[in-house]
């Protein structure tokens, strides 16, 4: 529980779920947890964030929202966990769930969140790159090594070649809402 501070129990089964990935990679990266959920007979929902700015991002996230019906979980994965910070304030979501995620405070941003707090990647010197037109990407021949290296070595390889490119701004634009201070994480 977030804070420790106790929360109250949902009132009824929530059979909705919408997952949102992280920067750099897509939804695909949510098979194995769709697979699993879908099983057990959960309806889910994968968010295709665009990653072109943080706004773009929350809207993609609110628009999968309102295509379900009923109550649903809002899961964030990395960058994800901030996006669903902000687009988790929709009356269809009654529960957060941070997977590996930052969970910002109003003001706050990925990218400071991100230096207090530094992973592996952000620690290697040159594995983030920026184009020109401000888009940052992974280096691809580290991407394996220092992004993806529980993963077998030809999908990590695939995936450092169909990476989606983050507009550098995502990182550093202050959220507006904080949905965790008012709904279950």
């Amino acid at each position: 529980m977030l804070g420790g501070a106790a929360r109250p129990a949902l009132s009824a089964p929530v059979k909705n779920i919408v997952l949102v990935h992280g920067a750099w990679v897509d939804a695909s990266g949510w098979t194995p947890v769709y697979r699993i959920l879908a099983k057990d007979g959960y309806n889910v929902s994968m968010v295709q964030v665009p990653e072109t700015s943080f706004q773009d991002d929350v809207a993609a996230t609110k628009r999968i929202l309102d295509l379900q019906t009923g109550p649903c979980l809002l899961v964030g994965h990395s960058y994800g966990g901030s996006i669903i910070t902000e687009a988790g304030v929709d009356p269809h979501v009654v529960a957060l769930v941070y997977v590996a995620a930052h969970a910002p405070e109003v003001g706050e941003d990925e990218g400071t969140l991100g230096k207090a707090t530094p992973s592996v990647l952000a620690k290697t010197e040159g594995a983030v790159k920026i184009t020109p037109d401000h888009l940052t990407y992974l280096e691809p021949a580290d991407f394996p090594k220092l992004f993806a290296p529980d993963l077998p070595l030809e999908q990590a390889q695939f995936e450092s070649r169909s990476q989606v490119l983050a507009a550098a701004e995502v990182f550093n634009t202050p959220l507006t809402a904080a949905a965790w201070k008012t709904k279950p994480s």
